[in-house]
């Protein structure tokens, strides 16, 4: 599905897990500049 986000930016909260995380990826690849945001340093490491 072509969602037109390229260039897009995407600020997804609570995106270091789970829903959050699958989100984020799916945007990204999708185009759109995803920024991902944790709790705690070092949390969003492997979502990116």
């Amino acid at each position: 599905m072509e969602l037109g986000l390229n260039g897009k930016v995407a600020l997804i909260t609570g995106s270091y897990r789970g829903t959050g995380a699958g989100i984020a990826a799916r945007l990204a690849h999708e185009g759109a500049h995803v920024i991902v945001h944790g709790f705690e340093k070092g949390q969003t490491k492997e979502v990116c």
